[in-house]
């Protein structure tokens, strides 16, 4: 019983490590776009300063026209890197440092 009990153990143990490293693909997948990187960095700076982010604050940020603007944000929040609030007619933009913290760390686990 010992042996099954330690084979529990260490496939608990690999289903963490399994999200850890579907963790870091898919927020390497979002961040891999050197646009969206600059994106999600003028959101968080933003947010960093209080000011709210809608995506014309966005599109005005960029050279980017909104249709694009609107598929890196999309990427960016699928790989739950900002979440998105309404605000009457707007969606505004919000960095979740959360899952960057998680990212880092796991990231540092991979060896």
């Amino acid at each position: 019983m010992q042996g099954d009990k330690n084979m529990r153990l260490r496939k608990e143990s690999d289903e963490m490590q399994e999200e850890e490293i579907l963790l870091i693909a898919r927020v390497s997948d979002a961040l891999a776009h050197p646009a969206r990187i600059k994106i999600y960095r003028y959101i968080m700076q933003s947010n960093r300063n209080r000011t709210p982010v809608c995506n014309k604050d966005v599109v005005a940020a960029f050279d980017y026209s909104q249709a694009t603007i609107s598929q890196h944000i999309k990427k960016l929040v699928e790989a739950e890197l900002v979440q998105v609030k309404k605000d009457d007619k707007y969606s505004m933009y919000y960095a979740n440092i959360g899952i960057l913290g998680k990212y880092l760390n796991a990231t540092k686990k991979f060896e």
